[in-house]
């Protein structure tokens, strides 16, 4: 039960952070300091929480792929896994935002880059670098 309610609740944490996202343009400050800072840091502070509670199975590792499926079948292992997603999309999600206004990137060509990030991470962030290069190549012509 303890570990389905800190799912529910990382999963509530990050829902807010993106919200926030998406207002971003409408309150740029509040934006960078809930959702890129305080709530990455909070569900940083959960994925730690996971980290140092002793684990009641274990099995699995890190060395090799058959390991980690072992790890994640794992209630706990599975769920720090989770947050750690949800920490480091937000974050991404979060900084994409500061360095598209800092760029003046219209908000437009953002906004279809943050539920990639929030659903596939590496390729949201990719999305945004692609947006980047076009604006930098489209600039420089």
């Amino acid at each position: 039960m303890f570990f389905e309610n800190m799912f529910s609740l990382a999963g509530v944490i990050a829902m807010i952070g993106w919200l926030m996202l998406l207002i971003s343009p409408l309150t740029p400050i509040w934006s960078d300091r809930i959702a890129g800072v305080l709530l990455p840091a909070i569900l940083s502070l959960g994925y730690l929480l996971l980290l140092i509670i002793p684990a009641s199975a274990s099995g699995g590792g890190f060395g090799t792929l058959a390991e980690v499926i072992v790890l994640f079948s794992y209630e706990q292992a599975a769920l720090t896994g989770w947050v750690h997603f949800l920490a480091f999309d937000l974050f991404i999600g979060a900084w994409v935002c500061r360095k598209a206004r800092s760029e003046g990137i219209n908000f437009m060509l953002v906004l279809p880059c943050l539920p990639v990030i929030f659903l596939f991470g590496p390729a949201g962030f990719i999305a945004f670098q692609a947006v980047r290069a076009v604006r930098n190549w489209s600039r420089s012509e």
